[in-house]
């Protein structure tokens, strides 16, 4: 009888199993060459998740499998605002305190959201966590990079000049920096700003515009 009601523990104790709650382990890791990290070299949480809308070129709207939703917030990256009131020229190198430098921006602000429309609204992709980074950003939103077809998007976005590189702590600065550095070497994208390069603070005020500092993690 005791015999019967060992097997029946060991019996039971393998149906119960790991939580239902419990991560489950990522999919093998993409092994084509790519421009960009892989995602499995970053040893951050990987899921595939649905952009159900883009806010603008860094912020998305993505849902889970289960059907909840979240905000995210590209990492590393910062693409320029699509408030004309909001296009500050103060952390773009190069592009002028002027009239024309924050028309420039704001142009590239559409521009940037355009093509994340383009490339991921309506699509699954990989998001992936970085454990160098804080995990939501300064509005809550969840800070990641996303992968499409095995290329890093916020990569991307640097590369083609869509972005400056934001300053923060992440895996991939390195990386980021080599992509900005390339893009305004060669006046790609937001970079080929063909105005002037100086304009004194009088200037900027005599235009009427007054645009306050943006709140970290915008």
């Amino acid at each position: 009888m005791a015999l019967v009601g060992v097997v029946l523990v060991v019996a039971f104790a393998g149906c119960v199993g790991s939580p239902v709650d419990e991560p489950t382990a990522s999919e093998e890791p993409n092994t084509e060459a790519t421009e960009t990290t892989t995602p499995d070299a970053i040893e951050g949480q990987s899921i595939t998740v649905t952009v159900t809308r883009v806010i603008d070129g860094d912020t998305m709207e993505i849902e889970y499998a289960n059907g909840t939703d979240d905000t995210v917030r590209l990492l590393g990256i910062d693409t320029p605002e699509t408030t004309l009131s909001r296009a500050s020229t103060d952390e773009f190198a190069g592009i002028s305190e002027t009239t024309a430098g924050r028309d420039h921006l704001f142009d590239w602000g559409e521009r940037a959201t355009t093509f994340a429309e383009d490339k991921l609204e309506g699509t699954q992709v990989q998001m992936v966590s970085d454990p160098d980074s804080d995990r939501r950003g300064y509005f809550g939103r969840l800070l990641v990079y996303f992968y499409v077809d095995g290329e890093n998007f916020n990569g991307r976005l640097l590369a083609e000049g869509y972005a400056r590189m934001y300053d923060s702590q992440f895996s991939l600065r390195e990386e980021f920096i080599t992509h900005e550095q390339e893009a305004q070497a060669t006046n790609r994208g937001l970079w080929g700003f063909q105005g002037s390069d100086s304009a004194s603070e009088t200037d900027r005020l005599s235009n009427g515009v007054n645009v306050p500092p943006l709140p970290v993690g915008s």
